[in-house]
């Protein structure tokens, strides 16, 4: 009870952080319906992933921080779901904004073991995401590579999962 009411108190709190900050001039923030920006990161292992080949799947992309509370909340649900739905089509891709990159990561993979890629993001990724000004940040996109859903601070772990199912049900425009 008290876990769930900490967790519930710590959603508000990163909300209402994450309403009051504005991406820095020059920087505009992919809008829900917009092809989602791509990119091409090493993960862990040196392998690379490239954002557009999973085009044709649902995308968990989650920006985190080792150093981040509602972070790891959530890291362990988006590992639940990628479980749960990875035969339906779903793949989570973290994306980690630890200024010292894998130094900090690696550690954190080691103990964690993360069941879904992880890249180090660079400034040029963090500006066509419109800069990032709070985590965790995740967005869900759909199979044809667009925005479905965009969400600064902790999401409502079952409001994301019912966003995940309707958007593995709907078919790939051809």
């Amino acid at each position: 009870m008290l876990l769930r009411t900490l967790a519930t108190a710590l959603v508000a709190m990163c909300s209402l952080l994450a309403s009051q900050t504005t991406p820095q001039a020059g920087q505009s923030t992919p809008q829900v319906g917009q092809p989602a920006p791509d990119f091409t990161l090493s993960d862990s292992t040196g392998s690379p992933i490239k954002l557009s080949a999973y085009k044709g799947k649902v995308v968990l992309l989650d920006f985190w921080a080792t150093w981040c509370t509602g972070c790891k909340v959530e890291i362990p649900w988006y590992m639940e779901f990628q479980n749960k739905y990875g035969k339906d089509g779903l793949t989570a891709i973290g994306v980690s904004m630890d200024e010292d990159g894998w130094k900090s990561v690696k550690p954190f993979l080691e103990v964690h073991k993360l069941n879904y890629p992880v890249v180090n993001a660079n400034q040029d990724l963090t500006n066509r995401y419109g800069g990032l000004p709070s985590l965790p940040m995740t967005l869900l996109i759909d199979r044809n590579g667009k925005i479905a859903e965009s969400r600064a601070g902790m999401v409502d772990k079952d409001a994301f999962e019912n966003k995940i199912r309707a958007l593995l049900h709907e078919k790939p425009a051809m």
